[in-house]
């Protein structure tokens, strides 16, 4: 795997999209509805970012807030989503589910990466509420297009997580080890230098691509710091 840091940066919509791309970005992560922390775009919002980038793009699987797969119907209503995505092109994911008791469900997991064919994806910040990471990464490491954690270390954000990040890191390409560590979720830019001292090569964005707050595009001045700091050049 390269050693170049990934600068992932979270688009809402078309505006943001170009504004990542002009700033360094190397991918997007499409999600719509922040204030339910990121859901699965409408297959029309999709279809606009992809038209307007030519940077790859990881959408969004959740219908919901929270990390519950939810019941059958709202089962099907999330393959019939994805599937619709996969129509329209897209061939990058995020998703990540949990049982009550705070395990990974394993079977709504499944039954969606059985959707996407082999295409790449991310299990989302779920990873950070789960009962026990390690079993948790094992159970997932052989899904096929398994390839990146986005995590913060800790639910409560990257200040909480860090040394967890780092002792993750630490054990990059032992058995649960080997996908990408994507860092977000608190992240700030005082955090990049001993991440990427430790061997971290991917960094999410979300908030902080966007200095006015949700309610304003994303900021290409915001992203070329981002990627002047992943970059080791600042």
């Amino acid at each position: 795997m390269s050693n170049r840091a990934v600068l992932e940066v979270i688009a809402l919509d078309a505006e943001d999209a170009i504004a990542a791309q002009a700033g360094g970005a190397d991918r997007l992560e499409v999600v719509t509805d922040m204030a339910a922390d990121g859901l699965t775009p409408s297959r029309e919002a999709y279809a606009r970012i992809r038209a307007a980038v030519d940077i790859p793009s990881r959408v969004m699987l959740r219908l919901a807030d929270g990390f519950a797969a939810g019941g059958p119907e709202d089962m099907e209503a999330l393959v019939r989503a994805t599937r619709e995505l996969r129509e329209e092109g897209a061939d990058e994911f995020v998703l990540g589910f949990l049982d009550p008791q705070g395990h990974v469900d394993l079977v709504a997991v499944e039954r969606l990466v059985a959707e996407l064919d082999g295409c790449r994806w991310t299990f989302h910040r779920a990873i950070d509420r789960t009962a026990d990471r390690d079993a948790a990464r094992k159970q997932l490491a052989d899904l096929p297009g398994l390839d990146t954690f986005l995590t913060a270390g800790s639910a409560a954000g990257v200040d909480e997580g860090m040394e967890l990040l780092l002792a993750e890191a630490a054990r990059s390409g032992e058995p649960g080890y080997e996908a990408r560590l994507l860092v977000g979720g608190g992240l700030r830019l005082e955090h990049v230098p001993r991440l990427r001292a430790a061997g971290v090569n991917g960094f999410h964005i979300g908030g902080a691509a966007r200095p006015a707050g949700w309610s304003a595009p994303v900021s290409p001045t915001a992203v070329r710091t981002w990627r002047a700091a992943v970059d080791d050049r600042i």
